[in-house]
């Protein structure tokens, strides 16, 4: 039985709540901010929380990480950890779990295969907002399958920022014609899509450079490596490349059967970019972007994803060695310097070994996930097998 005072608390809540909708006429929302790490000063970070809740009275900032000796905004909450990388993100996964946050906006986090982030920048010839899927993480080790779930997952949140037909385009990179292709089949069987054309007098749905200034797609679909090259690029080109000034950051995280709305920001990321990536964390919280990726998925599966799929599978994907993983474990330390194509194969190669390890996709590329006690010995066999 609850307490008095938790039920006087509980309905406290329930009425601050109220009060907040009724006033801004938006669901309440608490969002994490991963608030040390960057390259800039930590004011960077309050700078954001505050612009973001005067523009957002119903918006919570929970920042993580130590507290800052600077004066936290009115309204900022803290979740106070310690300034190692793995701390910040202890404290930050605590909260989530603890639903004492809805969504995060972090520095870093080494996503599981198959779970990739969506960007959101500003193309610099008509101002116009483009997504760019996908830009931190990997949503499939094969590329043609990568590209193919970007695009779906691209759309997935395009329609949670509320564009009810987003047109899209995928990059002119290795396997684009294949991909745009499979996408053609899928629309003909009934998958809702709407191509945007080239800005180029040949037109067509394969985009050029072009059409990335000009915004001409709002959906840009491309490998994980070179969105996040063209992150960096849109969101820093101004300042030389220190600063980044525009966009939205690297965006929400997606992924089949992915729960949590956790965006990404660079070390390099200014105060504008911070709390533009809070703005947009709090949207795809409040537009249930979980409920609707996986609701995107099926429709895309219903129209043939699978079989597009598996057809890739078979026409590229290199045999991937079947072999048991072993019990798991804690994995609190990463490899660095794997190939994303060898990340599967170079993971069952310590499993051979009896090592437990994961393939994820971190900030600055794939990565290893394994226990410390392990490191040292998987480093030798990874190197030893040619991985590294």
């Amino acid at each position: 039985m609850a307490s008095q005072n938790d039920k006087r608390a509980i309905l406290g809540q329930a009425l601050e709540g109220l009060v907040t909708r009724a006033r801004s006429g938006r669901e309440p929302c608490r969002i994490g901010l991963m608030a040390a790490g960057g390259e800039h000063s930590d004011t960077e970070f309050l700078s954001a929380a505050a612009a973001v809740m005067k523009e957002d009275t119903s918006l919570t900032v929970v920042g993580v990480g130590p507290r800052p000796t600077a004066l936290i905004p009115a309204g900022m909450d803290w979740i106070e950890t310690g300034c190692e990388g793995g701390e910040l993100a202890a404290g930050m996964e605590k909260a989530l779990e603890e639903g004492r946050i809805q969504g995060a906006v972090a520095l870093h986090y080494p996503f599981p295969l198959g779970v990739t982030t969506v960007g959101r920048i500003l193309t610099p010839a008509l101002g116009k907002a483009m997504f760019v899927a996908c830009t931190t993480g990997i949503s499939a080790s094969l590329r043609q399958q990568a590209l193919l779930r970007n695009a779906v997952l691209g759309m997935a949140v395009a329609k949670v920022m509320g564009l009810t037909s987003p047109s899209l385009g995928v990059l002119n990179v290795d396997a684009a014609p294949q991909v745009l292709r499979a996408l053609n089949r899928m629309a003909e069987r009934g998958y809702e899509l709407r191509f945007g054309q080239s800005v180029r007098g040949d037109g067509g749905s394969l985009l050029r450079g072009n059409d990335l200034l000009r915004g001409a797609v709002d959906v840009c679909v491309t490998d994980t490596l070179t969105g996040n090259v063209l992150m960096k690029l849109f969101g820093a080109f101004t300042s030389g490349g220190t600063y980044e000034t525009t966009g939205w950051g690297y965006g929400p995280s997606v992924g089949e059967g992915w729960s949590r709305v956790v965006s990404i920001i660079s070390r390099a990321s200014g105060a504008p970019v911070i709390a533009n990536a809070l703005a947009y964390t709090a949207a795809a919280v409040r537009g249930t972007l979980p409920a609707v990726v996986a609701d995107e998925l099926r429709r895309a599966k219903a129209a043939g994803l699978d079989e597009e799929l598996a057809a890739f599978e078979k026409a590229g994907a290199a045999p991937v060695a079947e072999v048991q993983s072993p019990p798991a474990e804690p994995t609190d330390e990463e490899i660095h310097g794997v190939d994303v194509l060898d990340l599967e194969q170079a993971v069952r190669c310590l499993w051979k070994e009896k090592i437990y390890a994961e393939a994820a996709m971190g900030c600055t590329g794939p990565v290893v996930k394994l226990a410390a006690a392990n490191l040292e010995k998987a480093r030798e066999i990874l190197t030893s097998a040619g991985y590294m």
